[in-house]
């Protein structure tokens, strides 16, 4: 009853306001009796001058009380040659004045538009899209809000088996689907393959050890590992782990671990090198070891500056990958089963393969083929593998009938046998394009014509095709500069991406600033539990208070390249989205590592991977696109990649990151927004994971 209270107190003052004009109107004709004709005249001349210009606009159908005599007839208070009448005439000619000026205006508008130049059209141009663009965003956000609350309530949590799920990678659905010839593993994303919920780590989940402390020492229950997987594995980097109580350590003190040392030498020495701190020497900086163990070859490279790719294929307990990551290593889900790899041709420096379960002889070679294309002009490619053993020839005729077939078919590829110790052979990629041609008619598989060679395939099948040799980058590793010099690109260079050397000075420049104002702005935050004293200065931030970073909007890699010039021990993995221009091929030629993706699809990594995300103007990119998800599915799929307590940074157009900053409460992130510059109509937005604890049932 009381939210009507104002409502009947409305109508009620309204009818008191119509009683009490009525009384007026009693006494006024009171009083207009005795009072004389002029003077009731006069008062009739000064109401109608108000009144009358609101009824040419709003003709009042009421009855007049000038309309009706006392003698009943009606009179027209307008008359020729009256007072009224002069009024009237006024009036009309002021209103005929006002249509002229009206249509003059009108007239000199259109003309004005007409003189506009080019200029100032495209001026007028750029305008009406920036309120077009604000037009979809609110349109956008007024559809969330017509969903009604139940669209702005709080995301649930996943069920405990999603723990450690990916979307895409389904395995008993794909056989389901008839998925077979390990196909079942390869990634198939569908509409039904987004996940609308958060996940929660597992129980006794545990903050990660900080690098280069975590590298050799991770919690067990961050992982899905069994203590059978980690003693009966056979790979060379697998065996070298120590299971205790609640870590698993990769700095046994067996020789083991020294095994990493020796063999990484063993193949430093096979290119005729003195040792592995010499493989820069030879041109070698971008690693891809396929099926990489947990991760050590690469962790013992880092040292060296060499920066390794882990791929392997999906697992849903004892994962190279997502052991790989917890220990603050590059890797990524990837498959050779049946489709191209997400990278360009010519993309890395060394292939690396020990023991990593591929029978290289099936399929007529077709996964020797996707090798050569991702492998740079002048690339090397090792494997090691019993098959490669001599002494096993002796005893086994079918091993030495796969090893020929996969010997004679390298040769095929124009690719140079360099070494072979035990059970490690070493070839080399050509580094010139004559060989093809020169090759005996019909051996070997034919060169791709030029509207198969697709620089960068996203996920296609696989081909029985040369790739890469129409790139223009086909330059050998040796004529390129060695790292770090060969992330800064010379104009020649530039050329090549149709890139000029301003627009690379200018986005390093941008990303330099941006690193020190995330430093300056994350440090606060995350000492804020150690008070200082006054007049103290800031704590300086730790380097190694991040590792795993993920750039989903790489650009050129200019955040990769600020944050190493800065001295922070992070490794980036940039992405490039597929809605936008792909400089992915530019990226990995600065020494870099990096993936192309379509952020409508899951990320092809674990949960709880990354400690930072950055996005600089992906909210705008994938706005500007055709929309196939939503605002909210991008950030359901951030927040299933980000650690426990792991940083969001969000930088992009005001509106976009109002937005943005109102879907943050729906994930229980803790969110802010800053102010970038105070001439800048962009916005930054950073924000954090909670760290949610399973409760043990």
């Amino acid at each position: 009853m009381s939210r009507h209270l104002p409502l009947h107190r409305g109508v009620s003052g309204l009818r008191n306001l119509s009683n009490s004009n009525d009384f007026w109107d009693s006494e006024v004709k009171d009083k207009t009796e005795k009072e004389d004709l002029d003077r009731n005249r006069a008062s009739d001349q000064s109401y109608l001058s108000l009144r009358f210009p609101f009824r040419l606009l709003c003709p009042d159908n009421s009855p007049s009380k000038y309309g009706v005599t006392e003698n009943g007839f009606a009179s027209d208070p307008f008359s020729v040659g009256s007072p009224r009448s002069r009024h009237k005439l006024t009036v009309l000619f002021l209103k005929l004045s006002l249509v002229v000026i009206v249509i003059l205006a009108l007239t000199g508008s259109f003309w004005w538009t007409l003189s506009i130049s080019t200029l100032s059209r495209g001026h007028i141009f750029h305008g009406y899209r920036r309120l077009q663009e604000q037009l979809v965003l609110d349109l956008w956000d007024i559809g969330e809000l017509s969903l009604g609350a139940s669209r702005m309530k709080e995301i649930d949590f996943c069920p405990e088996e999603s723990e450690n799920h990916i979307p895409c990678f389904n395995i008993s659905e794909n056989l389901a689907l008839r998925y077979s010839d390990s196909s079942e593993y390869d990634r198939q994303c569908g509409q039904g393959s987004r996940q609308s919920c958060l996940v929660l780590p597992p129980v006794n989940y545990k903050i990660p050890l900080r690098w280069p402390t975590g590298r050799d020492v991770i919690w067990v229950a961050n992982v899905k590992i069994t203590g059978q997987e980690v003693f009966t594995s056979g790979s060379l980097t697998k065996r070298m782990m120590m299971l205790e109580e609640e870590q698993i350590s990769f700095r046994s003190a067996s020789l083991m671990f020294d095994g990493v040392e020796d063999y990484s030498h063993q193949i430093a020495e096979m290119i005729g090198l003195r040792n592995e701190s010499n493989f820069i020497q030879a041109g070698v900086r971008t690693i891809l070891d396929i099926g990489c163990g947990y991760g050590s070859f690469g962790a013992h490279l880092f040292s060296k500056q060499l920066l390794t790719m882990c791929i392997a294929n999906y697992e849903s307990s004892g994962s190279q990958v997502q052991l790989t990551l917890e220990r603050g290593l590059p890797a990524m889900i990837g498959s050779f089963n049946a489709k191209q790899l997400p990278y360009p041709s010519l993309s890395f420096d060394m292939l690396h393969c020990a023991r990593c379960g591929i029978d290289w002889d099936e399929k007529d070679g077709i996964f020797l083929i996707e090798v050569d294309r991702v492998l740079k002009p002048g690339g090397y490619f090792v494997w090691t593998s019993p098959l490669t053993n001599v002494q096993s020839f002796l005893r086994n005729k079918e091993k030495q009938k796969r090893w020929n077939f996969v010997r004679d078919f390298a040769e095929n590829l124009c690719w140079e046998l360099m070494s072979q110790q035990e059970e490690t052979v070493l070839w080399k990629k050509t580094s010139k394009k004559n060989c093809y041609n020169s090759r005996k008619p019909g051996s070997g598989p034919p060169i791709c014509s030029k509207g198969q060679d697709v620089e960068s395939p996203y996920y296609q099948p696989l081909q029985n095709c040369i790739g890469g040799t129409h790139s223009r980058r086909w330059l050998p590793i040796e004529e390129r500069p060695t790292w770090p010099s060969r992330s800064n690109l010379n104009k020649n260079e530039l050329a090549l991406y149709g890139l000029h050397s301003e627009e690379l000075n200018e986005d390093t420049a941008n990303s330099r600033t941006a690193v020190r104002n995330y430093w300056s702005l994350l440090s606060p935050l995350i000492f804020s539990d150690h008070p200082k004293r006054p007049g103290d200065e800031d704590p300086s931030p730790p380097y190694n208070m991040l590792r795993n970073v993920l750039d989903m909007n790489a650009r050129y890699g200019g955040l990769n390249a600020a944050l190493l010039e800065g001295g922070k021990s992070v490794w980036v993995m940039n992405v490039v989205p597929t809605s936008g221009p792909n400089y992915l091929p530019l990226i990995l030629d600065r020494g870099y590592v990096g993936v192309l993706h379509d952020w409508c699809e899951a990320f092809p990594t674990y949960p709880r991977t990354y400690d930072m995300v950055h996005a600089d103007g992906l909210l705008s990119l994938e706005t500007s696109q055709h929309r196939r998800c939503t605002m909210l599915d991008l950030f359901t799929e951030i927040d299933r990649l980000l650690r426990p307590e792991g940083w969001i940074l969000i930088r992009d157009a005001a509106p976009l990151v109002e937005s943005a900053r109102a879907l943050t409460t729906r994930l229980k992130w803790d969110a802010r927004i800053i102010e970038i510059e105070s001439n800048s109509d962009e916005r930054l937005l950073i924000c954090q994971k909670p760290f949610f604890k399973k409760q043990a049932m």
